[in-house]
């Protein structure tokens, strides 16, 4: 009887946990949807893949759990921000509607997302309460394994023929017809010559072997920084650091050290200069 009033009942820690992690899975669903920057709306999912995953394994889906962190949040959402990295996306891109009244669709479609969920949730009715630890009597995968593939089998093969659906849809509307021809490398060689531009690549940034990073300029022979170097978008963002003087005062160190011991062994007297060779 205990054991039963314990599965209808919710412990003070349980209580405290879905209210906190629900709170922030909410909040993080919703920064996902209204944040301007791409970067920052797939970081908001992720963080609420992983609360969910937490609600998974607390629940004792740890499969289920396992498989949001390492699936959807380790691989899925890692991929989002790698293309978007490459991609570029900014906020003004976002914001561009390649279709017309596409927010207004979208809108109703939630709206009526919303409706439906709320009618399901209204007519539901538990009348028997099975428990975790008759579910997973056989084990959490057996258990999970046996409801999608028996109970569950269609509604799985629908889902996963909308997943390929989306995937195939995406590659359709990034995909661009090329209108002219690809350049090949010779052309594009014989292009920059005619052209004046800089004929061999780019000097490699940092100065000298002191420095290595991207946003370092290299030095020419004479000290002065070369622009040619440095990334354009690193300059125009104002992300460069300029080490040049510090590396000016550094030769003007050492050509003060060369000139002293110049000074130094011319007058040194012959004979200390004739001992010293017989030394060696």
């Amino acid at each position: 009887m205990s054991a039963q009033l314990a599965a209808y009942s919710t412990s003070t820690g349980e209580a405290f946990q879905f209210w906190v992690l629900g709170t922030v899975a909410v909040v993080g669903a919703l920064c996902t949807v209204f944040m301007k920057k791409a970067v920052h709306s797939a970081l908001c999912l992720a963080g609420t893949m992983i609360i969910l995953a937490v609600f998974y394994l607390a629940n004792g889906a740890y499969f289920l759990g396992i498989v949001q962190i390492v699936v959807y949040t380790g691989a899925i959402m890692m991929l989002f921000l790698f293309v978007v990295m490459l991609v570029g996306v900014t906020a003004a891109d976002s914001l561009k509607e390649t279709i017309k009244g596409q927010r207004w669709l979208a809108l109703l479609s939630g709206l009526g997302f919303g409706v439906l969920l709320i009618a399901g949730i209204g007519h539901a009715s538990l009348t028997e309460f099975t428990g975790l630890t008759e579910a997973n009597a056989n084990g959490n995968v057996e258990g999970l394994a046996a409801l999608i593939f028996t109970k569950y089998v269609f509604a799985f093969e629908i889902t996963g023929a909308l997943l390929i659906t989306a995937a195939v849809g995406a590659m359709v509307l990034t995909h661009r017809e090329r209108t002219e021809r690809a350049l090949t490398q010779r052309e594009m060689a014989e292009r920059r010559v005619r052209e004046g531009k800089h004929v061999p690549p780019l000097p490699a940034p940092g100065v000298y072997a002191r420095h290595n990073a991207v946003d370092v300029q290299g030095l020419l022979p004479d000290g002065t920084p070369s622009e040619l170097t440095v990334s354009r978008t690193l300059r125009e963002r104002g992300q460069i650091r300029d080490v040049s003087a510090e590396a000016l005062n550094d030769l003007k160190a050492l050509e003060r050290r060369a000139e002293e011991r110049l000074e130094r062994a011319a007058i040194e007297p012959p004979h200390l200069k004739r001992t010293e060779e017989a030394s060696k």
